[in-house]
């Protein structure tokens, strides 16, 4: 367990990773990027481990970028700590399970993509604001949302930034199923358990045939949409549009 992560094992050879900043609605700074990722590095090299469940605490995925860590940073995309998760989601060798509760900001979202299999509460709430922020998309979502939702409703959820549900989510391949509210992970918790009792090699050698089609342009994109992103988070619309969230977060 970290302060930004809770790392356990609730049913034989299931991983649960819970992101844990509840004051921050599950905000992804730095340093729960870097354990986030070394969690999943961890269990994929684990022969015990045989599927991963990734949550968040306090009924909220997570609110995606923590903005105060983020705005200011000099990194580059080639450096960036969300980039370097990515490839570790896009590379992971065991199935990944999500569990959505409540909100799913940027890249709360795009890492659904790299999931194997996602549910969500009926409360949860999905958004892609990189357009909003100044900024454009990330997470191989230029590629991967238009071949799971079609190009016509990626572009109305990358370009548009609006807030949408999970009966959406689950129409645009984002996740699998919607179940009641507060259930999501008990439903992704029976999914992976399901998944932890088949032949491991089978699953294993089945997730690399399922995803050998794309993992070069997927790769490739990753790397191409960090670029851009970060250097429109240095410019001037980016910039203005973080002033302005914290303005507003100030005056409430």
């Amino acid at each position: 367990m970290t302060g930004t992560l809770r790392i356990s094992d609730p049913a034989e050879g299931v991983r649960l990773l819970t992101l844990d900043r509840p004051t921050r609605r599950n905000a992804l700074d730095r340093a729960t990027y870097g354990a986030l990722r070394e969690a999943i590095l961890r269990a994929g090299d684990e022969g015990a481990v045989r599927a991963i469940v990734l949550t968040g605490a306090g009924g909220c995925f997570t609110a995606g970028n923590d903005l105060a860590d983020f705005r200011e940073t000099d990194e580059t995309g080639e450096d960036s700590p969300g980039l370097a998760l990515l490839k570790v989601l896009a590379a992971c060798p065991k199935p990944l399970v999500a569990a959505v509760e409540g909100h799913a900001v940027g890249i709360g979202t795009t890492l659904l993509l790299h999931c194997d299999l996602a549910y969500a509460g009926e409360g949860a709430r999905f958004r892609l604001p990189f357009v909003n922020l100044g900024l454009s998309p990330e997470g191989a979502s230029s590629y991967l949302l238009p071949l799971v939702a079609g190009t016509k409703r990626a572009a109305e959820l990358l370009m548009l930034g609006e807030v949408f549900g999970p009966a959406v989510a689950a129409e645009a391949g984002l996740v699998n199923a919607v179940v009641a509210t507060g259930q999501a992970l008990d439903t992704a918790l029976a999914r992976a358990t399901a998944l932890a009792a088949l032949p491991p090699v089978s699953i294993a050698a089945t997730k690399r045939a399922l995803r050998a089609g794309h993992a070069e342009i997927v790769a490739r994109t990753l790397a191409s949409e960090a670029e851009t992103f970060h250097a429109l988070r240095r410019g001037p619309e980016a910039q203005a549009a973080f002033a302005a969230f914290f303005a507003r977060s100030a005056g409430r």
